[in-house]
């Protein structure tokens, strides 16, 4: 499944904003999702907001990030003016399509 924009969106602005690379934004964000029980292919910018909000600050510090809070911050009001979009289908779609 291909990762959602929002998910896309919000690691290059963490890797712009960082000194991470793409891959380890991208896998920092992962697994701060991992946390959250939510998956990058269906994720959406306001479920990210939260994510952002409650649990990268201290992934990011963790990897020694000292400015977490404040890359946080603006990553959240990116976030949130965000439109929010489907990520894919939910289950229950795949299979009542699937059912007939």
């Amino acid at each position: 499944m291909a990762d959602s924009n929002a998910f896309t969106t919000l690691c290059e602005e963490l890797e712009s904003s960082s000194t991470l690379d793409r891959l380890e934004a991208r896998g920092t964000v992962r697994l701060a999702l991992k946390q959250a029980g939510l998956e990058a292919g269906s994720v959406t910018a306001s479920q990210l907001a939260v994510v952002v909000d409650k649990i990268l600050p201290g992934e990011l510090k963790t990897r020694g990030i000292d400015s977490a809070d404040s890359i946080c911050a603006q990553l959240s009001t990116s976030l949130k003016a965000m439109p929010d979009e489907e990520g894919g289908e939910s289950p229950e779609a795949v299979f009542k399509r699937l059912g007939g």
